[in-house]
């Protein structure tokens, strides 16, 4: 199985991403190199893979360079290479970029993948059983007009694919789940096709058409990483898939007073404070805080340096380094580094009728598929005390959000946001 590498695509411009794609250091990144649970999100789909035997890697990266500089400070047993994509010009070119790199079999996928050893394990057995120039995976859907799909063949083979077909006219129910086993013969196949960003899904169609496939429905589902509240899919993903039992560092600080109840993972120096309740899946980070009467559950991560004051409640969210919160309620939220929030301040997470989270992307209103769903907050934002954030709002980065302000809307980064408050003195009859 050497000759087998898996190629991570981390190379695209993340801006579906924003405000989470802006890094401390005031330059876009890569949405695979944010830190969950005390890794890059890429190393844990590194690691997810070598649980399936795979020890080469060729991850596929932007002149920027910030994936390897996520990595470089991990020690990881497998090899490691990275190539550039100059310019966001799809995923065809960027397996491509990848291509002296290869041998005569390969996999394909984006680096989102804590669990991507139950379906790159079942890819491997098939393609030792039978050979097949192509295996790839696919699930049921109910909605096959809002992904692409796989064109099948009387044996139930693949024979095409088809991207986001009309309504009514959908070749199968069969969505592509975007982890590809592929034969070099690929790179034949997209030398033949035009260039442009859907190059990749033009070529597989025809080496599909032409060439032996095998199609495995998988019955679980894995995670996606296109929009910033994908972070919470993906904090769940990896404290199931890898934190089944919890433990805490012998070099933390719990109070006796403290309640921890589930799978909680306490890493070194982090402090639980009196009648703190910590209640699983959770993970503490190296230094993080949990401060007196605070709350927090249900799969939320909070990461190295994060201080929770007393009285907070935090539940399902995402606090990446550095982030400090006063007392408030934070619901399916996340708050990227250095973000300081005031006391009294609450994330609502919840329509008052009850149905799915709107958020607008790109300018795009998108039904996020969410009924709780927080705000997402970029890099060094400050918000003041007794603000309201309303559900799925974005606010960017390195913004000042004035007190008692309500955020109805998505703020840009890099402004100051505050409601304009009039005083009134009303006189009163005797």
């Amino acid at each position: 199985m050497r000759n087998i590498k898996a190629v991570l695509l981390a190379a695209g411009e993340s801006s579906r991403f924003w405000p989470l794609n802006e890094a401390p250091s005031g330059k876009t990144r890569h949405k695979s190199t944010i830190k969950i649970a005390g890794k890059p999100i890429i190393l844990w789909t590194i690691l997810s893979l070598m649980k399936a035997g795979i020890k080469d890697f060729v991850v596929v990266q932007s002149p920027s360079g910030d994936v390897e500089k996520a990595l470089e400070s991990y020690d990881v047993d497998a090899t490691i290479d990275f190539v550039v994509q100059e310019k966001p010009a799809g995923m065809g070119d960027a397996v491509e970029k990848a291509r002296e790199l290869v041998d005569d079999y390969f996999l394909v996928l984006n680096p989102n993948h804590a669990d991507a050893h139950h379906f790159v394990k079942s890819m491997l057995d098939v393609w030792k059983r039978k050979k097949p120039d192509t295996v790839v995976v696919g699930r049921k859907t109910e909605a096959p007009w809002n992904y692409g799909v796989f064109v099948l063949g009387e044996d139930g083979k693949p024979v095409g694919l088809v991207e986001k077909p009309e309504k009514g006219k959908e070749p199968s129910n069969i969505r592509i789940m975007g982890i590809y086993l592929l034969s070099s013969k690929f790179f034949d196949y997209h030398k033949k096709v035009s260039k442009h960003h859907y190059s990749y899904e033009e070529a597989l169609d025809a080496m599909l058409k032409k060439e032996s496939a095998e199609l495995m429905i998988m019955e679980r589902e894995t995670t996606t990483l296109k929009f910033p509240w994908h972070v919470l899919d993906f904090a769940r993903s990896v404290l199931d898939e890898w934190f089944r039992d919890g433990w805490i560092s012998d070099d933390a600080s719990i109070s006796e007073r403290a309640v921890i109840e589930g799978n909680v993972m306490v890493e070194s120096g982090a402090k639980i404070m009196e009648n703190a309740v910590i209640k699983g899946p959770a993970y503490i980070g190296r230094n993080a805080v949990v401060g007196t009467n605070a709350l927090v559950r249900d799969y939320t991560v909070l990461e190295e340096d994060v201080v929770v004051g007393a009285n907070a409640e935090v539940t399902r969210s995402a606090f990446l380094d550095g982030v400090h919160v006063h007392s408030g309620f934070f619901g399916d939220t996340v708050l990227a580094e250095e973000v300081k929030v005031g006391a009294g301040t609450i994330f609502a997470n919840v329509r008052l009728d009850r149905k799915n989270i709107m958020a607008e992307v790109k300018g795009k209103k998108i039904d996020t598929g969410r009924r709780k769903l927080g705000g997402i907050v970029g890099v060094n934002t400050k918000i003041g005390i007794n603000c309201s954030i309303m559900p799925g709002k974005m606010v960017g980065s390195n913004v000042v959000v004035g007190p008692a302000t309500l955020v109805d809307e998505n703020v840009p980064s890099n402004v100051l946001y505050f409601t304009k408050g009039e005083k009134m003195v009303v006189k009163r009859e005797r």
